[in-house]
């Protein structure tokens, strides 16, 4: 078998990321959240919906969802959610950070 066989392509659709739109109810079944929970973090300023009309669903995109997963993690490990938020916080910016190198690096 030949080495180039084995090699796994890791590369993904970067646009696509940027157009993951998806409602508050799908973000609730897919992360396990409460909608109640995901409202009250959009409410503390940790997370923000795409949705610019009060009494809209609200939507969130990738970047957003991510949060809200991270959120979770740190909670269930025993964070509070100030201290979540705040590790959240750097660790998306690194993301963010290293992401659009990748991005760059494969134009």
């Amino acid at each position: 078998m030949d080495k180039k066989e084995n090699i796994i392509d890791l590369s993904f659709d970067f646009d696509f990321l940027d157009k993951v739109i998806v409602g508050i109810g799908e973000v609730s079944q897919i992360t396990g959240i409460a909608t109640r929970q995901i409202r009250y973090w959009e409410d503390k300023g940790i997370i923000e919906s795409l949705t610019e009309e009060e009494g809209k669903n609200r939507r969130y995109d990738y970047k957003n969802i991510k949060k809200m997963l991270l959120i979770k993690e740190l909670l269930d490990e025993g964070y509070t959610l100030d201290a979540s938020a705040e590790k959240v916080k750097k660790r998306m910016k690194m993301i963010e950070e290293t992401l659009k190198k990748l991005k760059n690096g494969s134009s």
